[in-house]
Parts: C-alpha cells; sequence; structure tokens
C-alpha cells in the first residue's frame, strides 16, 4: 500500500500532498489514529524524517497528564542504545506491542458486538466512539503496565544469558575472561625438597670434565 506523503519544510510547515493542505502535528497524529501509513519527507532533500516527527509525537504525548513511559522504562531503554543486545530489545518491544495491539482489537470488537446485541442504541458509530474515549485513559494505563513488565522480564532474561555465558566459557582462555584456577596436587609447595635423580641422570647433568693439555716448552742450545 502506498504512504501518504508529507512534505516538511524548513519553516517546520507540514504539507499533506494528498490533500494539497498544509497540516499540523496534531493532524499527523490524526492520521496514524485513523490508521493511515504516512511518510514524511524533507520537502528539498527528500530525507525521511518520519521517525523525527514521531517521536516528537510522543514526546508531547509524555509532557501531558498520562505518560505512558515510567522512569524506570525511560531509563532501561536509554542503557540499550550501543549494547549488543539493542536490535533484540527493539524486536522483542515491536512484537510485544503488535500482540498488545490484537488483543486491545479483539477486546474491542467483542464488546463491541456484546453491547451492540443487548442495546441496540450502541451500534450507532458515534456512540462507541464516545465509549471508547472514555475507556482510553484505563486502555492506557493497562498499556504502560504491560511495557513495563515486558521491558522488566527483557532485562532478567538477559542477566540469566550474561550468566549462562560466564559459566560456560570459564577456563577457555578467553581474552579478558575469567581464568579457571590450577588444581592445587599441580602446584609444587616451596617447601618440599625436589625429586631425587637418578646416577645416569645426575651424571647427565654434570658438565663433561676436560683434560688440561700440557704445555711444551722447548730448550735452546746454545
Amino acid at each position: 500500500m502506498d504512504k501518504r506523503v508529507i512534505k516538511k519544510y524548513p519553516n517546520r510547515r507540514l504539507y499533506d500532498t494528498t490533500t494539497s493542505s498544509y497540516i499540523t502535528l496534531t493532524d499527523v497524529k490524526q492520521l496514524v489514529l485513523d490508521g493511515i501509513d504516512i511518510l514524511i519527507q524533507d520537502a528539498k532533500t527528500n530525507e525521511d524524517l518520519t521517525r523525527s516527527v514521531l517521536l516528537q509525537i510522543i514526546l508531547e504525548e509524555e509532557a501531558g497528564g498520562m505518560p505512558m513511559f515510567s522512569y524506570d522504562v525511560l531509563t532501561q531503554i536509554i542503557r540499550f542504545y550501543g549494547h549488543a543486545m539493542q536490535g533484540l530489545m527493539g524486536n522483542y518491544l515491536e512484537k510485544n506491542m503488535q500482540l498488545f495491539a490484537e488483543m486491545q482489537t479483539r477486546l474491542q470488537d467483542q464488546t463491541k458486538s456484546a453491547i451492540g446485541a443487548d442495546n441496540p442504541v450502541f451500534s450507532n458509530a458515534n456512540l462507541w466512539g464516545e465509549f471508547m474515549k472514555f475507556q482510553g485513559p484505563a486502555i492506557q494505563n493497562m498499556m504502560g503496565n504491560y511495557l513495563e513488565s515486558s521491558t522488566n522480564m527483557f532485562v532478567e532474561m538477559q542477566q540469566q544469558l550474561q550468566e549462562r555465558a560466564k559459566n560456560l566459557f570459564t577456563g577457555f582462555g578467553m581474552p579478558g575472561g575469567p581464568k579457571s584456577p590450577l588444581n592445587p596436587a599441580d602446584v609444587p609447595h616451596p617447601t618440599s625438597p625436589p625429586p631425587a635423580m637418578s646416577e645416569a641422570e645426575s651424571a647427565a647433568s654434570e658438565p663433561a670434565k676436560t683434560t688440561p693439555r700440557k704445555r711444551t716448552v722447548k730448550k735452546t742450545v746454545e
């Protein structure tokens, strides 16, 4: 599916190429809520600015009265940047977000079907939207708790992997890794005498004796 292209100009104004009109950051947020795929590009260089704009929306939402991420979650996410498991952490959060969104959609559909069957008045789309707005804070709180517990579980899993790797590579002489202790039986005691050598070994270890040569003196005849 083609994405809806939005151009961002140097004056920070956003231009929707589909409607040929300028929009605000709130309008971009509404497009995301409506499930519309967007692509935000720099008007001059066509650089992809989608992530930075979405992060700006998240920052404004977090600065509001109902932040989703707690202090512990934010600090743990920051610590994973530059970490060896950064990519794994991103995929882990992404899969959990998709799972939570599917659970939320299924819950909404089941609730709407049940309420619509007993109370036909709730089959009205506008009334159902008002009902979901009323339930929004509870769903958002539940989502924040779910993300926090998932992040904590990932940190515990990382610690367990580190302990297993430490135990696995102990004794292999890895650079910077712990060295396995020597067997005490293999270490000679400082006060123990050296083992006795046999006569053949003693003779072989001694340097060979050389016989001094006699110096001959020539006599001169007068």
